[in-house]
């Protein structure tokens, strides 16, 4: 029978002992935390050997092995990457919690920007630095230590189910799939997603809703090859203005998102996030704006948002003065729940469509997707989740924020496994600055998580019996 979520019958000391294990595995966390981030797993052949993916995705099977994980296997996913998958059998009767992570990291951007290698893990001002030691490297050493400390504390009480990804920054979908072609693998209770954060270092946070997105590359033609800008400039249409244009079409004057069709004023309802906050936490410039309108908490978490990712088109350096045939762009839309991506994305690609000037030809091309999410906050595990962060964080109470972000496989999953309960959290908070240089972790997060994870799967077993 299924009891209200609470930690068992233990005093104050056996948590105490708990969080004693959890912070004496520490320095073996910074030590395999410092073996991973030395991969440079960036799952783009273009900019880095798929060796570099396959040796991370050997080093989670080996990890997994060592743990006493069962049917281990790296899978072969069909977008051409690898995910590694294990099982920690638990208790008979016991439920089933999936965890989550993923070993594939963003590229490292400008290398000369980083104050310390972005793939040797380094301590500074109590910190650690490296590409992925927070998004999502650190949430793999999260769950690990987790488990290892329950090992040493009578035992892992649920069966355990880990999935690491290999391709989630690209959005490519591989494991999606994988998943779909195969429901009964990741089949769950409860899934814990380690790719999220707290709202603030020391605010133990849980995400409820996730952004989609949807990802285009945009081309357009004008001319059968560049001319020169003096001869026939005035004239010949120019395909760099054209998309110009047609970009500066998907925002408002304000630096809304405008695209034709969607839907941009939803309202968060919940912790609020104060625009100095933010100012600060996104390093605004002084005297720079915000674009938008709405809270902050409106406009990242529950509105879409359009990002140009990068444009082909001459530099500086090297330019000649031509008049430009040809040019292309990589558009990013963020969709905010509620939305399907499908839906955004046609929308979207209709609006640069019919914002190409001169009759300019396009051609608008889809490299990934992923669904917008809601997690079901009122259910066992959540309530298991706040009785684990209350105690892990000396009784700070639990807070519930958005995500701009996406996760692609959390639709996945509430698809296949409609009654399973899906919970994010992780090490990405604001001053781990993920996907930009100098990405980080914060040592204490990954302890006082770690903590909370051991402390919310025995929360959980309790309540389940």
């Amino acid at each position: 029978m299924e009891q209200a979520p609470h930690l068992p019958a233990a005093d104050q000391a056996d948590h105490t002992a708990l969080a004693a294990t959890v912070a004496a595995l520490q320095p073996r966390a910074k030590r395999e935390l410092a073996e991973l981030v030395a991969f440079k797993s960036v799952a783009d052949p273009a900019q880095f050997p798929r060796s570099e993916c396959e040796a991370a995705a050997r080093w989670v099977v080996e990890a997994l092995e060592a743990e006493g994980f069962r049917d281990v296997a790296l899978l072969d996913t069909p977008d051409g990457t690898q995910s590694v998958y294990g099982l920690l059998p638990g208790p008979a009767g016991a439920p089933t919690v999936l965890l989550y992570a993923h070993y594939d990291v963003q590229p490292p951007l400008d290398e000369d920007a980083w104050l310390t290698p972005p793939f040797e893990l380094t301590d500074r001002d109590g910190r650690w630095y490296g590409r992925g030691a927070a998004d999502c490297k650190g949430g793999l050493i999260m769950h690990l230590t987790a488990l290892r400390a329950l090992k040493e504390h009578g035992g892992v009480p649920v069966n355990v189910k880990v999935i690491v990804e290999g391709s989630e920054e690209q959005g490519t979908g591989g494991l999606e799939r994988y998943a779909e072609a195969h429901p009964e693998l990741l089949a769950a209770d409860t899934i814990v997603i380690g790719d999220a954060g707290n709202f603030r270092v020391g605010l133990p946070t849980v995400t409820a809703t996730l952004r989609g997105m949807t990802l285009l590359r945009v081309s357009v033609d004008t001319l059968e090859g560049n001319l020169h800008s003096g001869q026939f400039g005035g004239a010949a249409p120019d395909a760099l203005a054209a998309l110009i244009r047609m970009l500066d079409s998907l925002r408002a004057e304000d630096g809304s998102t405008a695209v034709e069709g969607l839907a941009s004023d939803a309202v968060w309802e919940g912790l609020t996030y104060e625009e100095e906050d933010f100012r600060k936490d996104a390093k605004v410039l002084d005297g720079v704006e915000l674009i938008g309108a709405g809270t902050v908490a409106d406009r990242i978490w529950m509105r879409p948002a359009v990002t140009v990712l990068g444009i082909d088109c001459p530099p500086v350096i090297g330019a000649t003065p031509s008049v430009q045939a040809s040019a292309r762009a990589l558009v990013s839309l963020r969709v905010p729940p509620g939305v399907a991506a499908s839906e955004a994305n046609r929308l979207l690609s209709e609006h640069l469509r019919a914002a190409a000037p001169w009759g300019a030809r396009v051609a608008v091309e889809q490299i990934g997707e992923g669904q917008p999410f809601r997690a079901d906050t009122s259910s066992p595990a959540y309530e298991a989740m706040r009785v684990a962060m209350r105690v892990a964080y000396d009784g700070q109470e639990m807070a519930t924020a958005g995500q701009g972000g996406s996760i692609p496989l959390c639709n996945t999953l509430s698809s296949l496994y409609p009654e399973a309960e899906i919970l994010l959290i992780g090490l990405s908070e604001p001053e781990a600055q993920i996907h930009a240089v100098n990405e980080s972790v914060s040592p204490e997060e990954l302890e006082k998580l770690s903590l909370t994870e051991a402390l919310f799967l025995t929360a959980y077993a309790a309540g389940k019996r």
